[in-house]
């Protein structure tokens, strides 16, 4: 066999071993020759597949076999011997069919990515694995209406990515819905597009949505950009406001994981510390939502009280959810703040 064709056989060898292997379906010798014949029209024999799979593990491939051991008669001395030999060959993938699955589910339920561009991101998925592997790409037909209409959102993530990278504001314009269902530049009270600009400081996912946390450059807090909203984007040649310098950082770095156990709808204002008592059965919830900080106390039959650092307007809605199972304790304001609304809304509906 030339050089050539040597090394085309180890490349559909490697391919035969990618579509249609996995730990339930192994091949052996006989069969990835009868699957060279059939899918490649390449005639070889078992030496080649034998010296092809050696050559792809040297390579760096996992390639998994079984060892099977048979007793033959040396042709030379005449005398049984015991030969081991290898069969049941297949390649171990660097994602487990239920790893694709959770990251093709999670592209499934986001709502950042244009239906097309998750489309095809699933599809990309699917060819990590072999034929026999089943995802749930049928189910994205049913869900398009629930993705958005903003197609730059890689666009987006590439530009706000540099931007942090070089420590850079940004500019952009903000899309939202009409009553047209359709999305427009968001516009000042003259009726001229509003431009945003803002110092950036992560992009992270919630609840199914890409947002920017930045501050807009008009204020001294920090502020949450739907990134699939965001159009026109650019990068401003000023240094970004330091985070540190915001009235709400302490004069601390952006800790990530404590800022989203804070805003857990990703509203933009104040965090304080807030008690608040719940019923019981909503303790999983709590610790869910705020995170394993939270602290418990007064604990009674049907009730417990808790302590939490949250951001105060997303403590308000939530509280209001989850009325009346949820009542805010203290600061007064906020309890006041959610009586009040709640009054307003027995009003609305009496």
């Amino acid at each position: 066999m030339g050089r050539q064709s040597k090394k085309l056989s180890l490349f559909n060898t490697l391919a035969i071993l990618k579509k249609y292997s996995d730990e339930d379906h192994r091949l052996s010798q006989a069969e990835i020759l009868d699957l060279l014949k059939r899918d490649y029209d390449m005639e070889v024999d078992r030496r080649t597949i034998k010296s092809n799979l050696m050559d792809l593990i040297e390579l760096g491939y996992e390639i998994e076999s079984q060892e099977t051991t048979r007793m033959i008669r040396n042709e030379d001395t005449g005398e049984v011997e015991e030969s081991t030999y290898m069969s049941s060959f297949y390649l171990i993938r660097d994602f487990s069919p239920a790893e694709l699955r959770l990251l093709i589910d999670s592209l499934l339920f986001s709502k950042h990515l244009p239906y097309s561009q998750c489309k095809e991101l699933v599809e990309k998925l699917e060819t990590l694995s072999n034929k026999y592997f089943r995802s749930r790409m049928q189910y994205i037909s049913t869900m398009p209406e629930d993705k958005t209409n903003n197609r730059q959102v890689f666009y987006n993530i590439d530009v706000i990515d540099e931007a942090i990278n070089r420590n850079k504001k940004i500019s952009f314009k903000y899309l939202e819905y009409g009553t047209d269902k359709k999305q427009h530049v968001k516009c000042r009270e003259d009726g001229t597009e509003r431009e945003y600009i803002v110092s950036p400081y992560q992009m992270v996912a919630k609840e199914g949505k890409y947002y920017l946390i930045c501050n807009y450059d008009k204020y001294d807090d920090v502020s949450n950009y739907r990134v699939d909203r965001i159009t026109n984007i650019e990068i401003v040649d000023e240094k970004a406001k330091p985070f540190e310098s915001l009235k709400w950082s302490d004069g601390k770095r952006l800790n990530l994981a404590s800022y989203m156990k804070k805003h857990v709808y990703m509203y933009s204002s104040a965090d304080n510390t807030v008690k608040f008592r719940i019923v019981k059965p909503m303790i999983s919830d709590i610790i869910d939502m705020f995170g394993n900080d939270v602290r418990f106390y007064d604990e009674t039959e049907d009730t417990v009280c808790v302590k939490a650092d949250v951001n105060e307007s997303a403590m308000v809605q939530f509280a209001k959810s989850y009325a009346p199972d949820v009542v805010i304790l203290e600061p007064e304001r906020l309890r006041e703040q959610v009586k009040q609304e709640l009054l307003k809304g027995v009003e609305t509906y009496g």
